[in-house]
């Protein structure tokens, strides 16, 4: 029984810990859908060419909320792919927490970040690159009108005049039911394995390890930045591989990302992206002999 209550609780407050960063999104997508003039809304889309520089720079900062709030506006269209993976690659989850914790050196832990929102900058440009020579880029103009309609919140009807506030909680509760679900589900997976489990399939080849690492990353819940931070601080795991990992666990950012933006292929691609770009970086850290 213990065993339940313990992964209730973690759900629970990981959950929790999003709310307001989900809230404050919506509303603020709301309030540009309602009142924001055509001047504002070619300033957010001129923005969107440096967007994975700034992205990559707010993914460092230690809150696990930014790579949400990222996967939101990306489902709005109001920031590029490159800026949500900027964001997902450089977010550092629960790696920084433990690093403090384990009273690792300030300088190192400088530069593991500095390294993952450099990656998170190059990567950024590049994905957005890409979809502008293969002419995927779409309009470049916000869809946040288009989360109302897939949430069936009528948001935007005539005769209903729902305020930005209220469609904001409208959608924070729908998300975060979601996100509370699904942590539940696997937290209780990530326990049942075992941490052990995991660490002796990571030790098995340094090869496979960074594709271990990075599925294990791939995974939406912080307990998979938590296992790969500590079998790294370990030893267990290499730098390569634990870059591989930390690199693509973005944390809840995925989840929210499936549920807001219902575009299935494109979500597809957004992940397995993101998932090469863990294991081509992990294994060009190891192949450089890179070691923090």
């Amino acid at each position: 029984m213990e065993f339940f209550i313990d992964i209730f609780n973690d759900a629970l407050i990981d959950t929790l810990k999003l709310v307001p960063f989900l809230f404050i999104t919506y509303w603020v997508m709301e309030l540009i859908e309602h009142m924001a003039s055509d001047k504002s809304r070619a300033a957010i889309e001129r923005a969107g060419h440096a967007g994975p520089l700034v992205g990559a720079l707010l993914g460092a900062l230690p809150q696990c909320g930014f790579s949400a709030a990222a996967s939101t506006l990306y489902a709005g269209r109001v920031i590029t792919v490159g800026t949500l993976i900027a964001v997902f690659l450089s977010t550092s989850d629960e790696m920084l927490p433990i690093f403090i914790a384990e009273q690792v050196d300030p300088i190192r832990i400088v530069q593991i970040i500095g390294l993952k929102a450099l990656i998170g900058v190059i990567m950024g440009f590049v994905f957005d690159l890409i979809v502008r020579l293969t002419h995927h880029a779409g309009d470049g103009k916000p869809h946040i009108d288009e989360l109302c309609e897939r949430d069936h919140c009528h948001c935007d009807d005539e005769e209903e005049h729902h305020s930005p506030l209220r469609s904001a909680v409208h959608h924070t509760l729908q998300v975060t039911l979601f996100i509370f679900l699904i942590s539940l589900v696997l937290g209780g997976a990530i326990e049942w394995v075992g941490e052990e489990a995991i660490a002796s399939f990571m030790q098995v080849h340094p090869t496979l390890s960074v594709i271990a690492a990075s599925v294990v990353g791939l995974i939406p819940n912080c307990g998979a930045s938590v296992v790969l931070t500590e079998l790294y601080l370990e030893g267990t795991l290499s730098f390569g591989a634990a870059m591989g990992g930390l690199l693509v666990s973005a944390g809840i950012g995925l989840l929210v990302l499936v549920r807001t933006n219902r575009h299935v292929k494109q979500n597809l691609t957004i992940i397995g992206g993101l998932f090469l770009t863990g294991v081509i970086w992990g294994w060009l850290l190891q192949l450089l002999g890179v070691a923090l």
